[in-house]
């Protein structure tokens, strides 16, 4: 097993923080098959809400994959209470937002589905269902009046213990 963290930066504009709607977020993503290497060609939803059982039926999975090169049969789970937030602090550097425990496969893209959560710096304003699909969001904020966005979103993968 081998734990993989998602890690993200970005630039915000009045955002004081962003964040999934966990656990019902599916991260998209592609895997590579650690057994032959074969890296998926197709979007994986994975959310934490999603279980799959395993055949001993006591344990259950967030992901399963056969590898279609060598039928090789792969999992992967979000780590319980892995899911962080991105704050303005966190601008300039990247930060863990969820960590993956990794069975035969990893990560190895990423790409932002809708359904981020976006808290208004000075306000309680918050906006629900944020798309970052495009890397990006803006929005006119009335209650501070000042555009509000997410910007120059970047993502990486690390191996974690």
């Amino acid at each position: 097993m081998v734990k993989i963290a998602l890690q993200i930066q970005a630039t915000l504009e009045y955002i004081e923080e962003f964040y999934t709607c966990h656990p019902n977020y599916n991260f998209s993503l592609k895997i590579k098959c650690l057994n032959c290497g074969e890296v998926s060609e197709k979007w994986h939803d994975v959310a934490e809400s999603d279980s799959i059982p395993t055949p001993n039926k006591h344990l259950h999975n967030h992901f399963v994959a056969k590898c279609k090169l060598c039928g090789r049969e792969n999992s992967l789970d979000i780590v319980k209470d892995s899911n962080g937030k991105f704050t303005s602090d966190d601008q300039g550097k990247f930060k863990t937002i969820v960590t993956f425990d990794c069975r035969g496969i990893e990560p190895v893209d990423f790409t932002p589905a809708p359904g981020w959560i976006a808290k208004v710096e000075g306000s309680n304003y918050i906006y629900r269902d944020v798309d970052l699909s495009e890397k990006e969001w803006v929005e006119y904020n009335e209650d501070i009046k000042e555009s509000v966005g997410i910007y120059d979103f970047q993502h990486q993968f690390i191996k974690v213990k």
